[in-house]
C-alpha cells in the first residue's frame, strides 16, 4: 500500500507530523508513505526508510489560476512516480482539497483531518480558565492514520542522527564543552514574542553564566540581521539564524542542553530531536493544541490572564492595547531555566 500524506504548512505543524508518521512507517514497514510538503522540510523525514518526499511549491502562487495549474502539475508528478492507494489530508486547505479531489475522482480513498475551528473559537470566547485542553495536533494526525487502517504508537523520542550534518556542526562549532543554551526569540506575530528589550537582557544574562555558550536561532531577513547584531555585541553568543540548513540546525539543537523559545516552530524542532524547551506563551495558550510533543508542562511559562488565549496563531494588535501577556520578566525565565535539570549529551 502507498499512502499520500498532504501537509504543506506551517513549519511547526509539519514538525508535529513527524512523531506520528515515524511510528506509522515503523509499524507498517512494507507500506510506502509519500509526504508532500515544503522542500526545506524534507530533512525531518530523511531517516525514515519507507518514507519518500515530494516538494510542493504551489503556495508560492497567489493567483487562483496559477494555484490550479501548479496543483495539476503536482498531481501528475505524484501519479507518474507512484500508484497511490489512499490520501491522508492533514492540511484541509484550499490547495489540499483541490489535490485530494483529483485522487477521489480517480477512485482513491481519502481521509481528512478534523478541524477544531469551533472548539478553538469557544476556547477564545470562554478563556482557558473555563475550558478544557483541545486535542493536540499530533493526536488529530494520529486519528487520521487510524481511520486509514494504520497503526501508530507513542514510542517516538527523536529522529535519527544525520551523520553528515552532525559532522558539519562539529566542524563549525567544535566539540561541546560546558552548557550550550539556545534562544529562539521570534515568532510570526508580535503577540507571540517578548519585547526586544527583555530578549536582549535575557541573552546577556544567559551568556554571562559560567561555562555557557548561547546560540541564537531564527528565520526571516530582518530577524536574522537583528540576531547577528545582538550576537556581535554579546560575548559567548553565536548567531546561527539564516546560516544553517535545517538538517544542520536540528543536529546543533540535538547538542544543546536547553532552548528558550516562543510558541513557534523551534519548539517543535526541539521536540523531534529530544531537546527540552522552555516555551514562553503570550497571547496564545497550550490549550489550543499546539504544545510541543512530549514537552513538560513544567517548562511552560505564561501569565495567568483571563483574556488568554485571544488568538490561535498570534496577532499584531492587543484587544486591550496593553499586551500584558508579553510582560514576562527575565528573572522568571531564568528561574524556570534554573529549575530545569541539565543533562550533557
Amino acid at each position: 500500500m502507498t499512502y499520500l500524506i498532504l501537509r504543506f504548512s506551517t513549519v511547526g505543524s509539519v514538525a508535529m507530523l513527524v512523531p506520528v508518521l515515524e511510528s506509522a512507517s515503523r509499524r507498517q514497514p512494507d507500506d510506502r508513505f509519500v509526504v508532500v510538503s515544503k522542500k526545506r522540510l524534507s530533512s525531518m523525514f530523511a531517516a525514515m526508510p519507507n518514507v519518500d518526499f515530494i516538494t510542493a511549491d504551489h503556495e508560492d502562487s497567489t493567483h487562483q489560476h496559477n494555484t490550479q495549474k501548479s496543483i495539476a502539475q503536482l498531481y501528475r508528478q505524484i501519479t507518474d512516480r507512484y500508484h497511490i492507494d489512499a490520501v491522508l489530508d492533514m492540511q484541509n486547505s484550499m490547495q489540499s482539497r483541490l489535490l485530494r479531489l483529483r485522487f477521489r475522482l480517480s477512485g482513491k480513498r481519502v481521509y481528512v483531518i478534523r478541524e477544531q475551528l469551533l472548539s478553538q473559537w469557544r476556547l477564545r470566547l470562554k478563556g482557558y480558565r473555563r475550558s478544557q485542553p483541545l486535542e493536540t495536533e499530533t493526536e488529530r494526525y494520529s486519528k487520521v492514520f487510524t481511520k486509514a487502517g494504520l497503526v501508530t504508537d507513542d514510542a517516538f523520542r527523536q529522529i535519527a542522527v544525520d551523520v553528515k550534518a552532525a559532522a558539519a556542526v562539529r566542524t563549525m562549532f567544535g566539540s561541546k564543552t560546558g552548557r550550550w543554551i539556545g534562544v529562539a526569540p521570534f515568532a510570526k506575530k508580535k503577540s507571540n514574542m517578548l519585547p526586544y528589550r527583555t530578549t536582549k537582557q535575557l541573552i546577556r544574562r544567559l551568556a554571562a553564566m559560567p561555562d555557557t555558550q548561547v546560540f541564537l536561532f531564527g528565520a526571516g531577513e530582518v530577524e536574522c540581521e537583528m540576531l547577528r547584531l545582538w550576537a556581535s555585541l554579546t560575548p559567548n553568543t553565536t548567531c546561527v539564524a539564516g546560516i544553517l540548513p535545517l538538517e544542520q540546525e536540528l543536529e546543533l539543537m540535538r547538542q544543546l542542553d536547553l532552548i528558550v523559545c516562543m510558541d513557534s516552530a523551534n519548539q517543535h524542532f526541539a521536540s523531534i530531536v529530544g531537546l527540552r524547551a522552555v516555551s514562553i506563551w503570550c497571547a496564545t495558550h497550550p490549550y489550543t493544541g499546539y504544545y510541543g510533543y512530549r514537552q513538560s508542562d513544567d517548562d511552560c511559562l505564561q501569565r495567568p490572564l483571563s483574556c488568554r488565549p485571544c488568538t490561535n496563531h498570534g496577532r499584531t494588535q492587543c484587544p486591550y492595547r496593553n499586551f500584558l501577556c508579553r510582560q514576562i520578566t527575565v528573572e522568571q525565565i531564568l528561574e524556570k531555566i534554573t529549575n530545569t535539570k541539565y543533562t550533557n549529551k
